[in-house]
């Protein structure tokens, strides 16, 4: 399965107010100060939609299985719906309420506005033409015929007519629109028919809305991988809908709605209650798109930019069908030869079973040597999700503490934290009830855990806790013993085989040490701020970065070896890539592989010649982050749940852990070299923001398929 290549859209991040734009060519003094260089930052909402312009190229790929390419057409729609959803949304409400100060790009909220109505609708246009022209041709090549009602067969248009009259027809709702029926509410993110009828007495027309149910298949089976659009069997049945009326013209249309929550911590007593209320505000968010088939009549989309209060530049005329999200269904189509291979994680060979069948005593493994887990290489379930397991089913444990971001819906992991706490044990779980677009589901963990006796926190006023710690608390015969898991990825066992991520299984001492207190931290009063083995934001992970790329200066300077890697989702904040601009200014080499947004501009002569960006996007959606020093030939590697953003660094709860074995950052070494090689394929960023791909022969995620099944083969 492929994974979801989620953008993640954050909260409206600004930069410093007042940056100029202008040339990027600056002087080659090493000693200027880099913050006076003009022009050094790339936008960051023009970033992220190049980033989605790469999920496009994918969809693009002929080198790919069709099934994926048709997924990858599904994920770019999705992406651009959040996008819109919220950071779109953000833009126009700083636009409103006055709060226009310039991005650290050089660029005003309007002007990013414009341009992200221009490059989303050649995005959108090249998407449908893709779908239209390119992918289904090759489906229909291959058997799998996505059809508009005029291409059906009498017989198939005859078995749409059985269905619409007894599974659709009941519950579609009909909405006039005339003095005594107001426009009706359009939900965010539904497909919609725009209808004219006209009634043959008067010869009067009338527009009237019907919605197209959600809780159907999007493209509608019609037997030997035969597909028709929903919206196209209610079209054809409408006269159903409107007897006694001529209907002159259908068309659907779909609406992008702001559906970013605020929510008032430091006012609200009870933060559940405060959510849950904003949670039913989101559903009537000003609108900020709208997309309708290029078939339109001007007098009808007259009439909705009208009621939606909508500007023309938000409107998408795009080729139907629309809300391509439904290709999913499509792309989870049995036909294995049009999909990936098929890919099974495999337990880390130091949790593997040897001789026994039954499954190895977590605490014991960990005990002899850290592990270092790389999902979704290595199986979710048969390390971490064993190890809470394990732990609530084992009698020697005390305690088990864990922070939740999201999970899935049937969640291993807490039916696990829900047994430990009826066994008696002492559980706490920090849910993060503000999740973007998960804030329902959590809190319905939250209250179910509750329930069970676990006592259940929110974490502090202010921040997100994002980072991912899990600790267990153990008797053992020599005293009592912790065991940590800290990792780069959410405890989601679904998403645990789609996206990229490594976690650390440890019981060294002095990060568990770290660990307990951060606990106490986010539980109670503590507020511990300094740690031994661990960087946490929003005190010390921007700072400690910093430290740490001024050492690998320094150490540049004494002619001793330097360079850095980062390996990211993001890289925004401002006084990071300022820092790798002054590493890169002394000569230190710096290697960059960012998935999403980069606001760094590399290769721009006298400021980041020593600076290359690249990003891999594939199978996997690469989630990790590993930041990575020579340090004099003795690397020291990173990783944790931190994206260089000024969310992640000063409004959420973040962690890096400290690789504390050699075997570990061997490892990690090992990954990045395989990354950064010449020879493998990925994106590179140019000084103007463009990517462009190279012509690599070697696939990161398939390498490391390769490397497992070897591994398996023995």
């Amino acid at each position: 399965m492929t994974a979801q290549l989620h953008s993640d859209p954050s909260l409206p991040d600004e930069g410093p107010a007042g940056a100029d734009a202008g040339s990027t060519v600056v002087e080659a003094d090493a000693g200027a100060a880099v913050t006076a260089v003009p022009d050094r930052f790339l936008d960051r909402e023009l970033s992220w939609l190049r980033f989605n312009e790469r999920v496009l190229e994918l969809a693009e790929d002929t080198s790919l299985p069709l099934l994926e390419r048709a997924r990858f057409l599904a994920i770019f729609t999705s992406n651009l719906d959040e996008f819109f959803m919220v950071r779109v949304a953000g833009l126009k409400r700083r636009i409103a309420t006055g709060l226009a100060v310039r991005a650290a790009s050089g660029l005003m909220p309007r002007e990013v506005l414009e341009r992200i109505w221009e490059l989303t609708s050649e995005l959108s246009h090249r998407h449908a033409s893709l779908f239209r022209d390119d992918v289904v041709p090759a489906l229909a090549a291959q058997g799998i015929e996505l059809l508009r009602w005029s291409e059906l067969e009498a017989e198939e248009q005859k078995t749409c007519k059985s269905l619409f009259k007894e599974r659709i027809f009941p519950v579609l709702t009909p909405l006039a629109v005339d003095p005594a029926h107001p426009f009706p509410y359009i939900s965010g993110l539904s497909l919609n028919l725009a209808v004219v009828v006209r009634n043959p007495k008067t010869g009067k027309e009338h527009f009237a809305r019907v919605k197209v149910p959600s809780n159907f298949d999007r493209f509608v089976s019609l037997g030997n991988d035969r597909f028709v659009p929903l919206e196209d069997v209610i079209s054809a049945h409408l006269k159903r809908l409107f007897p006694g009326m001529e209907v002159v013209e259908a068309h659907s249309f779909r609406v992008t709605r702001n559906e970013d929550l605020e929510v008032e911590e430091d006012d609200a007593e009870n933060l559940l209650a405060a959510l849950e209320k904003e949670l039913l505000r989101r559903k009537f968010g000003p609108p900020v798109r709208l997309e309708v088939e290029e078939s339109i009549t001007r007098e009808v989309l007259e009439l909705l930019v009208s009621e939606l209060d909508i500007s023309d530049e938000e409107v998408f005329r795009l080729p139907g069908p629309l809300d391509l999200r439904g290709l999913h269904g499509i792309a989870d189509l049995a036909r294995e030869e049009l999909k990936y291979p098929a890919f099974v994680p495999t337990t880390h060979p130091r949790l593997a079973e040897v001789e026994s069948a039954a499954p190895v005593d977590v605490f014991k493994a960990v005990r002899r040597r850290d592990v270092l887990l790389h999902h979704p290489y290595d199986s979710f379930a048969t390390s971490v999700q064993r190890f809470i397991e394990q732990a609530a089913a084992d009698p020697h444990v005390l305690a088990i503490k864990q922070t939740l971001y999201r999970t899935s819906g049937d969640s291993p992991i807490i039916d696990a934290l829900i047994d430990a706490a009826e066994a008696g044990k002492q559980v706490l779980v920090l849910v993060e009830i503000k999740a973007r677009f998960d804030e329902q589901a959590n809190i319905r963990w939250a209250r179910k855990l509750e329930q069970a006796g676990c006592h259940v926190v929110y974490g502090l006023v202010g921040l997100k806790t994002h980072c991912k710690l899990a600790m267990v608390v153990r008797d053992e015969a020599d005293g009592i013993r912790r065991y940590c898991h800290i990792g780069t990825g959410n405890y989601n066992p679904k998403t645990s085989r789609m996206y990229e991520d490594l976690g650390l299984l440890t019981a060294d001492p002095a990060i568990c040490e770290d660990v307990a207190h951060l606990f106490n931290n986010l539980s109670g009063w503590s507020r511990n701020a300094r740690y031994e083995q661990l960087l946490v934001a929003p005190d010390s992970v921007r700072s400690g970065l910093t430290e740490l790329i001024d050492a690998e200066i320094a150490h540049h300077r004494a002619g001793r070896e330097a360079k850095i890697r980062i390996k990211a989702n993001s890289v925004v904040d401002e006084e990071i890539i300022d820092a790798l601009y002054r590493a890169s200014r002394e000569g230190v080499p710096v290697e960059l592989l960012i998935r999403g947004i980069c606001a760094l501009r590399p290769g721009v002569p006298g400021l980041s010649d020593h600076i290359t960006v690249r990003s891999v996007l594939g199978r996997f959606l690469e989630h990790s982050r590993v930041f990575w020093f020579a340090n004099d030939g003795d690397p020291a590697a990173w990783i944790g749940s931190a994206d260089m953003m000024h969310r992640n660094l000063d409004r959420r709860v973040e962690v890096l852990v400290r690789l504390p074995g050699e075997e570990s950052r061997h490892a990690v070494t090992e990954l990045l070299d395989l990354a950064f090689d010449a020879d493998t394929v990925a994106w590179e960023l140019a000084e103007d923001g463009v990517w462009s791909r190279n012509d690599g022969e070697v696939h990161l995620q398939e390498s490391l398929i390769e490397a497992q099944r070897r591994r398996l083969r023995g």
